[in-house]
């Protein structure tokens, strides 16, 4: 460490004593060197500028690849790396400064405490010669590091002239060396620069860390105004930077020479003006759209606000959810467990949960991670809920005792949630909820662990049997039961379109609705506006609405779509963003989509077409391509309505109005596609609960 704070020393030893030989005052050669400083690290700061921009500028996409794989770690930093690199931005260039400041504090410190050295520049043997006989006429061993800084002032002593001019014969140029020492000039404006301020003693150095924390003050203040990153940051880190600052910058003062506590003093002041230096160089006002930016912190506090919220919501909720995670236990003759990650999922065991009730005596236990499922507002004495949250659900799983679980959830016992450790006969069954390919939008091995799949279609089992064999992973048992979800949504259909209101908008515009997905490249991302182009101001009444996903991970993006069409004057457009309620997909004549699931509810359910945008599909598992058919959903797009390249969208008009006209025509095609795709269509629930039912009281089914 010695060593090296000499290497950063001598050149900075060099600079400070070039700038006292032009001014001859120790205090203006502090300043110049600090001056000198700066403009050296000039093109660093204007670098570090730029990269600064380029961090305020990506913010948001960071932000969002946050949130889009919330919870995954290693995804959040492939893909912000991939952001870096596309932007050109380095997370350890803004480091550059603090980094460079630190060896030039500790090489401007060994100059201070060594001015014979460094400005005076008198030979080492002859300050070896002084420092003793210093200690010689105090009485001790050694000076310790400020040894130098005493002897400038001992020999600047008269009375004790007697004591150092005895060395004449052992230092030839003895008065030289002392008229050189006598004319350092080391006070400025009246402060000694060699003594180090003490808060025992009150003489005028105190206004060094006086000095030193105003300075600090004054140079946060114009930074959380002024700096292009620090002016994003929230005013509690702001406040909490600014109090460190000036607490630490006095607590330096205290500790070191005067002249350091006057280089920092001095630093902190040309940093303010390097700041707005650099500002005028690159002015981020000219690179970043701040505008855009206070939409994002605006949607951000609203997201902290909402965090703030479920966080709430979660500690009110822990006692309850302590006792179900003990009442669960408590029953230890658990046959049968469903689990559902939120409220919205009952609707995929419904009917076979319903059945299980009507033809068993099976008590049900029912897990949900959302303390507000709709379930616990029903009312059965053999339906059990108990909310468990994301953690405790891990060691509940851990601890699994049913003999039956079943769930929509993939990926058992490839992250945390794993098969139960003290049951090993447990039956893990895999409910969908998707009726096309299991293998393109899950990642790899997802279904690898259940021990049965009920399957909606005799291709979803096909698509299971070739990837065991292909993989050589264990066999599953294989239930073709259907897809009571897009039955109940059918019969819901059906009722609609028989009730009187249905009768009156069938008479009015056609409808079209835009329900994309929420993957990259989505419609909303990629090609609304030109979209809207063809379907705006054509008699048509088009309803966007965006996939829930893309409203919770990307509101900021959404809030600005809504605010660009805030002010179109028609009538034919409008944004549906209340999720409670579907009526809007079902009560529409076409559906606009790129690879949303809603294409297919939309069309199984009312037997109409569908116009896919040709964004880039989401791949989660490439071992697509290993299967001998390719997946549903590419066979399916051209069946089900048209296809169109986002290229094409110019030419979409004409092909809307022959889709429309073409409504029975498809009808029929779609209604076969239905059948050939759903099997026991009316049945899935009853050949769900009649297989669960027959396993649990070990029966053949």
């Amino acid at each position: 460490m010695h060593f090296l704070i000499n290497l950063i020393a001598l050149p900075l030893g060099y600079i400070m004593w070039f700038c006292y030989r032009l001014t001859q005052d120790y205090g203006l050669a502090i300043l110049l060197f600090t001056l000198a400083t700066k403009i050296i690290l000039l093109p660093l700061s204007l670098k570090v500028q730029k990269n600064s921009i380029q961090m305020v500028k990506i913010n948001p996409q960071i932000n969002e690849i946050k949130m889009r794989f919330q919870g995954d770690r290693d995804r959040i930093n492939e893909e912000t790396l991939k952001v870096y690199e596309k932007e050109g931005y380095s997370p350890l260039f803004g480091l550059i400064p603090t980094l460079i400041q630190i060896p030039i504090i500790l090489g401007l410190i060994d100059v201070i405490y060594k001015p014979m050295k460094h400005i005076l520049h008198i030979p080492p043997k002859n300050v070896h010669l002084l420092l003793e006989r210093a200690c010689e006429i105090k009485g001790v061993e050694a000076l310790g590091s400020s040894g130098e800084l005493q002897l400038v002032e001992m020999i600047k002593d008269p009375s004790l002239f007697p004591f150092f001019s005895s060395l004449t014969s052992k230092m030839q140029d003895y008065s030289l060396i002392s008229q050189k020492i006598l004319d350092f000039r080391t006070t400025f404006f009246g402060l000694n620069l060699l003594g180090t301020p003490s808060i025992t003693t009150v003489n005028n150095l105190l206004w060094i860390p006086v000095l030193a924390g105003i300075s600090a003050w004054l140079l946060c203040y114009f930074q959380n105004k002024e700096n292009v990153l620090q002016a994003q940051q929230s005013s509690f880190s702001q406040h909490a930077m600014t109090v460190f600052m000036v607490c630490f910058s006095v607590y330096f003062s205290f500790i070191v020479p005067g002249g350091v506590g006057f280089y920092w003093i001095i630093g902190n002041l040309m940093a303010i003006l390097l700041l707005y230096l650099c500002n005028a160089i690159y002015n981020p006002k000219k690179y970043i759209d701040y505008e855009s930016l206070e939409k994002f912190k605006a949607f951000q506090k609203r997201q902290k606000e909402r965090e703030k919220q479920l966080t709430l919501k979660k500690r009110e909720n822990r006692q309850r959810e302590k006792q179900d995670y003990k009442n669960f236990f408590a029953d230890q003759h658990k046959e049968l467990v469903f689990y559902s990650e939120k409220s919205g999922f009952y609707k995929y065991f419904k009917d076979t949960i319903e059945y299980i009730l009507e033809h068993s005596d099976i008590r049900i236990h029912y897990v949900t991670n959302d303390p507000e499922d709709a379930l616990f507002q029903k009312r059965h004495n053999r339906l059990i809920p108990y909310y468990i949250g994301q953690t405790r659900l891990i060691p509940l799983f851990m601890k699994m005792d049913a003999q039956i679980v079943a769930t929509t959830t993939p990926d058992l016992h490839q992250f945390q949630l794993k098969r139960s450790y003290v049951k090993e006969d447990v039956e893990y069954i895999y409910m969908p909820h998707y009726p096309l390919s299991e293998t393109l939008g899950g990642r790899k091995g997802s279904l690898d662990y259940f021990d049965t799949i009920f399957c909606v279609s005799n291709y979803q089992m096909r698509e299971i049997r070739e990837l065991e064999s292909h993989f050589g992973t264990k066999k599953k048992r294989l239930v073709e039961t259907g897809y009571s979800f897009i039955e109940n949504l059918k019969s819901d259909y059906d009722a609609m379109i028989s009730s009187p209101f249905y009768e009156k908008r069938e008479s009015s515009r056609k409808k079209i609705l835009i329900a994309p997905s929420w993957q990259d490249q989505n419609i909303l991302d990629s090609c609304l506006h030109s979209l809207l182009k063809q379907l705006l101001k054509k008699e048509y009444d088009v309803i966007i609405r965006p996939h829930p996903e893309y409203v919770k991970r990307y509101g900021q993006r959404m809030d600005e779509i809504v605010e660009r069409y805030k002010g179109y004057a028609g009538s034919d457009l409008s944004f549906e963003l209340d999720f409670s309620k579907s009526d809007s997909i079902y009560n529409s004549d076409l559906l606009i989509t790129d690879w949303s699931g809603t294409a297919y509810e939309f069309s199984f359910v009312t037997k109409k077409p569908v116009v896919f945008i040709n964004t880039p599909p989401k791949i989660n598992n490439p071992d697509y391509t290993v299967l001998s058919h390719p997946p549903m959903e590419f066979v399916l797009r051209e069946k089900l309505g048209i296809q169109v390249e986002p290229a094409s969208l110019d030419k979409l008009y004409p092909q809307i109005e022959e889709l429309l006209l073409s409504a029975k025509k498809y009808e029929t095609s779609i209604t076969q596609l239905v059948k050939e795709h759903i099997s026991h269509f009316g049945h899935a629930g009853e050949i769900g609960g009649q297989y669960i039912i027959h396993r649990l009281r070990k029966e053949k089914f």
